[in-house]
């Protein structure tokens, strides 16, 4: 769901935590060298809004050491509807997986359209690209990746197509997003934007990636049947092995996974008619994930204990980057406490103010973008970049939803070519590709995905999406 960075590689980076404890550190050391200040803020619409001119400086201490720890329990604490948030998506989550429920669904799929070669990686890749658009699916693609090399492999494609069909088709939806509840919904909360607001024009940009995604992974797929000689893992271990999918087990899809099935899609229905109809936010969205995932137990077969373990162990799988959130805000908890934050936007806003409203978001752009490479965690990233993008939107006076946009297209996009990705990285070990192969195979992708959003962002300045 949310990313993090476990895996090695042949250079061991930074454990993302010590990465964000090192911001905290220097955000802390940063209170004794900028000069502290404060901008007034208004409620206005029901948010928090800075009035732009008035920043002036302030005499506040800068932050001290046992301040610089106290900051990470009280991040916990100002993020704690976000973390709970996470923890119970994740648990619910785990319960309809234990159902089996997926595992049956895409094998019934994959055994459907076998023998349709040409159509298996557009269906394949729109699949998971719905999860990832509205759930976040991302670490649970790790699984199915075997299924999906073992499919490609059986029609004559090679191990590269059957990771991007599985890989890439939920990133496209995780970076598409419309619904993603651990990027533009977080992000989107912090923003204090109407929650899942700007869906149309998010939705139109999701088709544009998903279909760029789905012509590249064909076009490589017909050429590397045509001449497997050519394919980027021809005279690799990876290459020659065909049993890297043997021993994977078939579920069958019966009667409760179809009734756990409709739970799913019902209950995600009425959580997406409640959020635009009824105003709903992270406590009544929790409780439609708890209800979906107990009633998926339920029609699942699965035992009052097993239902719960299911859900503990689910919330064992999001904790990475549920009290990331936490570690995160912990960051603009010392900032605001030296009374520097105000003084780093005011920066910001006259080093890109004098440019063009659509240079200035392509700027946050970039600096997500670079960000994510360090924190590639969307829940950690967003609460670590959005208390400072939402104001500083506002002093350049662009909607706040530009800067939800310049997040989400800068945490989504790289996470496919980053080796600091765990998910990545997991994904690659699993299929015996190495690095540099993925590396060749997935840059131009990622330049076209890069662009494609770039673009996205300046057209919704234009038009003023809301």
């Amino acid at each position: 769901m949310s990313n993090d960075t476990s895996q090695k590689t042949g250079f061991r980076f930074p454990h993302t935590y010590a990465l964000i404890f090192f911001i905290i550190i220097l955000a802390a050391l940063a209170s004794y060298l900028i000069p502290s200040g404060e901008f007034k803020r208004i409620e206005k619409d029901g948010r928090t809004e800075i009035v732009q001119g008035s920043y002036s400086q302030t005499d506040a201490g800068p932050v001290g050491i046992f301040d610089l720890f106290k900051a990470v329990p009280e991040g916990m604490i100002q993020s704690a509807d976000i973390i709970f948030y996470i923890f119970l998506i994740g648990g619910a989550f785990g319960i309809i997986h234990q159902t089996g429920m997926i595992n049956a669904g895409v094998n019934l799929l994959v055994q459907r359209l076998k023998t349709r070669g040409t159509l298996l990686i557009p269906v394949i890749m729109t699949v998971f690209s719905l999860g990832g658009a509205t759930i976040g699916l991302s670490e649970e693609t790790i699984i199915f990746v075997p299924v999906g090399i073992a499919v490609a492999r059986a029609l004559g494609y090679d191990a590269l197509t059957g990771m991007a069909m599985i890989s890439l088709g939920a990133a496209a939806g995780f970076t598409g997003g419309m619904l993603n509840p651990f990027t533009v919904g977080i992000a989107q909360s912090i923003a204090e934007v109407p929650l899942f607001s700007a869906f149309g024009y998010r939705l139109f940009v999701y088709f544009l990636i998903l279909g760029f995604a789905i012509f590249y992974v064909m076009r490589y797929a017909k050429n590397v049947k045509a001449h497997p000689e050519k394919g980027l893992l021809h005279g690799t271990p990876a290459g020659m092995n065909e049993e890297i999918a043997a021993g994977q087990q078939i579920v069958p899809f019966h009667w409760r996974h179809g009734l756990v099935l409709l739970i799913v899609v019902l209950g995600f229905s009425i959580n997406i008619f409640g959020v635009f109809r009824w105003g709903w936010f992270l406590s009544e969205l929790s409780a439609g994930f708890l209800i979906i995932g107990f009633a998926a137990g339920l029609a699942g077969g699965l035992t009052i204990n097993e239902t719960f373990e299911s859900f503990v162990d689910g919330m064992k799988q999001v904790a990475y980057g549920a009290l990331i959130v936490g570690f995160a805000r912990a960051i603009v908890v010392v900032l605001e406490d030296g009374q520097i934050i105000d003084t780093i936007i005011n920066s910001l806003a006259s080093a890109i103010g004098s440019l063009p409203n659509e240079i200035g978001a392509l700027g946050m752009y970039a600096v997500q973008v670079i960000i994510n490479t360090f924190i590639p965690s969307g829940s950690g990233q967003a609460a670590t970049t959005m208390p400072l993008m939402a104001p500083l939107a506002d002093l350049l006076g662009f909607e706040r939803q530009i800067a939800v946009f310049a997040f989400q297209y800068g945490d989504g996009i790289t996470n496919s070519i980053i080796p600091t990705s765990g998910v990545l990285m997991a994904a690659l070990a699993i299929a015996g590709i190495p690095y540099d192969r993925w590396l060749k195979f997935v840059w131009k992708l990622i330049a076209g995905w890069l662009i494609i959003a770039a673009a996205a962002i300046v057209i919704a300045m234009m038009i003023g999406i809301k």
